[in-house]
């Protein structure tokens, strides 16, 4: 047996202890995405939200197929905490998009013509608020045929085909002197292309709350790429469109237009 002499040096046994495993890959993976979801799902909500134009009414300032980042934060969200905020109102001018208020599961985007208070009347297409008339240089008229109910707004005697029946009534107690009056909360709008618009003349005012925000930057811009296509390509064959836009990315992009402020 051996025996411990003073001085002997005694080499401690070490006990090696495992490392604590970091959390799974799984749990990781996941804690990410819920945050990457809630910060979109914010953002979405309250400050930017994507909306792409699949009409001709807003042309040349919008066209079809231009894809739009929307400013939410532009003109508040009617909370208390707004007149802290640096909103600001609703003006004559702004583009803005919008819930369609016959349908609200839509989405419109046109120009903000009259305000709350506002006299607006059209004479042979132009436009006139509160008698003065109003320089629009970005207006489009695509038309040669003149429309009395379209160029001559509001006409009381021409119900037209699109007219809504609510709003041909409603019309008809808002006129004074061959103006109409834009009450209080709601808005007057209409499309730069004034001729191939579906607008406030054919609908009636958009409340203020169904205003989402205004158009900030064309983040991308396509052209109508069935002209290109082969005849054979059918026209509802989802799969080939998208197969085609893929890969033609590059032809069937205007780059002019992309990155484009709004305005």
């Amino acid at each position: 047996m051996a025996v411990l002499q003073a001085g002997d040096v005694v080499n401690p046994i070490v006990t090696e202890v495992a490392p604590k495993k970091p959390p799974t890959d799984g749990l990781s993976s996941m804690q990410s995405l819920l945050a990457t979801v809630v910060i979109a799902v914010f953002v979405i909500t309250f400050v930017v939200q994507a909306f792409q134009i699949p009409s001709e009414s807003m042309e040349n300032t919008l066209l079809i197929g231009d894809y739009l980042l929307v400013d939410k934060l532009r003109y508040g969200g009617g909370g208390f905490w707004d007149p802290l905020m640096p909103y600001r109102r609703l003006r004559r001018g702004d583009i803005i998009v919008f819930r369609y208020p016959v349908n609200p599961t839509q989405h419109f985007v046109k120009r903000v013509v009259g305000v709350p208070g506002d006299r607006v009347r059209l004479i042979n297409r132009r436009v006139y608020v509160n008698g003065v008339p109003t320089d629009e240089a970005y207006v489009r008229f695509s038309s040669r045929v003149h429309d009395a109910f379209r160029d001559e707004f509001p006409r009381l005697n021409i119900p037209v085909p699109g007219l809504e029946g609510r709003w041909w009534l409603q019309m008809k107690k808002l006129v004074e002197d061959g103006e109409l009056i834009v009450p209080e909360g709601h808005y007057f709008v209409l499309g730069d292309n004034r001729d191939e618009s579906l607008d406030s003349r054919y609908w009636g005012f958009v409340p203020r709350e169904n205003v989402i925000g205004r158009p900030l930057l064309i983040y991308w811009s396509v052209r109508n790429i069935d002209q290109d296509m082969p005849v054979t390509a059918s026209p509802g064959d989802r799969l080939f469109h998208f197969a085609y836009a893929v890969s033609h990315i590059f032809q069937i992009t205007r780059w002019d237009r992309t990155f484009r402020l709004v305005n």
